[in-house]
């Protein structure tokens, strides 16, 4: 396992940037793809490098001393960004690209010029620097408190979702003013990751995510319409990557429940999943859930794995609450796919670490 391990984290550190045009210093390399379209661009996005911080640091405790300085001298190098994608006005919330100037859709040429085009805050990328830094307990119950301003209920109410959700008190993806409201379980797991994490007394915010959370799980709707239970992670083992993590740190008593069934519709689709990566996903949340797994040879594993393979997307229509347009938004003409090699080498080293537990 150390040298498997030690391969991935050099690659990792490979990858990480040194200071060019497109990424600055300590910023993982990412890419904006729609290949039905003929579109690719480098994005300078602190999302994937914080989200390798977050994974690294997870599993750096199970490395050895070497290894583990090395990923400490990766997630410093990441951390240093963060304040080029802090809120433009000073708060401590974060942006998906750099604020100060505004440089969304960076690197293109359309997009990033219209106003319209620049988004708000998110919840994602604020979990991520919050779980990767060292926020004073200050700054935690801040962000907790400011997160209900921008939930479901507060100042409207989401349209885009099932019925029965749609008086559902859970948090939106998004901060901003006028942002519309979106639901999405992914960007769920993790920002409850940050409430369980910080021990912060649970709140009608934080219950009713867990029971969105636990619903798309239990009427099947995270596979039969993925896109409908994840704007961003579109797809059945990404959202079961992400629940999966969420349930095996803290086990939450509102998720006992749809713990069997994941186990077992995980288990289904290992066994027709034909993705390289998804396999890997797939291997990492049973592990995560207590289940043994076949042994998956991750130290063969190059850059053809990674072909085909996505772990986040923006639905370009899912703006619009026109049922029409909402209809047509979930087909792949109108996603943008982030790909980013650093943080597949990533997935490959948490199931090392993680199938080495075993």
């Amino acid at each position: 396992m150390t040298n498997t391990l030690t391969h991935f984290i050099g690659k990792i550190e490979s990858l990480q940037s040194k200071g060019d045009k497109y990424f600055p210093e300590g910023i993982f390399p990412a890419y904006r793809d729609n290949r039905m379209i003929g579109y690719n661009r480098p994005d300078t996005t602190i999302f994937f490098s914080s989200i390798i911080a977050f994974t690294l640091q997870s599993i750096s405790g199970k490395a050895d001393i070497e290894t583990r300085e090395k990923i400490n001298t990766i997630c410093s190098k990441v951390i240093q960004n963060y304040p080029d994608f802090q809120n433009k006005d000073g708060l401590k919330t974060y942006n998906f690209w750099k604020t100060k100037p505004s440089k969304h859709f960076p690197n293109g040429h359309i997009f990033g010029h219209f106003e319209h085009f620049r988004i708000p805050d998110d919840v994602d990328d604020t979990s991520f620097v919050y779980l990767t830094s060292n926020p004073n307990d200050e700054e935690i119950v801040w962000l907790h408190e400011k997160l209900k301003l921008h939930a479901n209920g507060t100042k409207q109410w989401i349209r885009n979702t099932y019925p029965e959700y749609k008086r559902l008190r859970a948090y939106s993806t998004w901060f901003g003013k006028n942002m519309y409201i979106e639901f999405d379980v992914c960007v769920l797991t993790n920002l409850l990751f940050f409430v369980f994490k910080n021990k912060l007394p649970l709140n009608q915010h934080d219950l009713d995510s867990l029971i969105y959370i636990k619903s798309v799980v239990e009427t099947n709707r995270y596979i039969d319409v993925p896109f409908r239970c994840a704007h961003q992670y579109p797809r059945t083992p990404l959202i079961i990557y992400h629940v999966s993590r969420l349930i095996s740190a803290f086990d939450p008593e509102q998720l006992k429940s749809i713990k069997e069934k994941l186990i077992s519709d995980t288990q289904n689709l290992l066994l027709t999943t034909t993705s390289p990566m998804d396999r890997v996903l797939l291997s990492i949340s049973l592990i995560r859930l207590g289940e043994k797994t076949e042994r998956i040879s991750v130290e063969e594993y190059s850059t053809d794995d990674f072909k085909g393979f996505y772990f986040f997307i923006a639905g370009l229509m899912t703006a619009y609450e026109n049922k029409l347009l909402y209809k047509i938004s979930s087909h792949p003409i109108f996603h943008m796919q982030w790909l980013c090699e650093a943080h597949n080498w990533t997935l490959l080293a948490e199931y090392e670490t993680l199938w080495m537990r075993l």
